[in-house]
């Protein structure tokens, strides 16, 4: 992935939509589709591991013991439910399938789950549980800034292929023969 989002953000890729067939246009707007799906995908992956992280820290500061795992997994529901009215745009991705993530974004992910596994909140410090938090916040503002950057490429490009349509350049045949 992280080939395509710095080729996708790069100036070039967007330089000469107005000139580009109608088939590649729509080739451009798929596949930043695709990227942002994989994207959206792992903000989600992220944001549910530091709600968690954050439950787990506000349970701890409430009194609750480390080895008292049960607790946690009886919270879960209530902690990861937080997020379902999120604030944004309310876009449906196009494709609900994010394929295999992969990537410095995901690789990060994972690095810090792993240093503070919450397989075993157990066995992760207090220390380690709000650095843990404060990098995954982190790493949520750094994913969500690049989906609105795909955003903005999306709309471009979506503007494009409304805006031949509307000026004529494009037929109706060339609608029925794509997906807008």
């Amino acid at each position: 992935m992280d080939q395509d989002l710095v080729r996708i953000l790069a100036d070039e890729y967007m330089a000469e939509i107005r000139s580009l067939p109608l088939a590649d246009l729509r080739a451009l707007r798929n596949e930043c589709q695709h990227v942002e799906t994989q994207l959206s995908y792992l903000r989600r992956l992220v944001q549910g591991r530091h709600d968690i992280a954050t439950g787990e820290i506000e349970r701890r500061r409430g009194g609750g013991s480390p080895d008292d795992v049960a607790s946690l997994v009886e919270r879960l529901p209530t902690i990861l439910a937080d997020r379902i009215h999120a604030p944004g745009s309310g876009r449906l991705p196009s494709s609900m399938e994010p394929g295999e993530g992969d990537g410095r974004l995901f690789e990060e992910l994972e690095a810090i789950t792993e240093a503070a596994s919450l397989d075993a909140p157990d066995q992760v410090t207090d220390g380690d549980l709000a650095r843990a938090a404060e990098q995954l916040a982190a790493l949520e503002l750094e994913v969500s800034s690049l989906r609105r950057q795909l955003f903005d490429r999306i709309d471009t490009l979506q503007a494009e292929l409304t805006r031949r349509y509307r000026d004529g350049e494009t037929t109706v045949e060339d609608l029925l023969a794509g997906s807008d």
